[in-house]
């Protein structure tokens, strides 16, 4: 993949996550905060917890932070899948943020 292509795939992910909050915000009594800097978008929630996913450019990757752990995920053509489990970005996102805001959360590729 060109460094092209990574960035309009992952672009595409971070507004992905945006547009998910801002969803799961106007839908839900979930009070997400979500600031982007960058390549890096950090969840907040109401606990104190964070999901903090960020790009790593030089390896085309993306990257996932939460209390469970850290997760790398890179672009298969298709969809964005951890490097040692295969599983899909936007599940592990969405599991991850379901078990940090104790109530069921869905984030999805847009």
């Amino acid at each position: 993949m060109t460094d092209i292509e990574y960035m309009d795939h992952a672009e595409a992910a971070l507004a992905a996550i945006e547009q998910g909050c801002d969803r799961i915000n106007d839908a839900s009594d979930v009070d997400l905060d979500n600031q982007r800097v960058g390549g890096m978008i950090t969840i907040s929630f109401v606990n104190g917890s964070q999901l903090i996913v960020n790009l790593q450019k030089p390896l085309q990757e993306i990257w996932l932070a939460a209390r469970s752990g850290g997760y790398h995920y890179r672009h298969n053509g298709t969809a964005w899948v951890d490097t040692k489990t295969g599983e899909e970005f936007f599940a592990n996102l969405s599991r991850e943020a379901t078990r940090q805001a104790g109530q069921p959360l869905e984030f999805a590729a847009a």
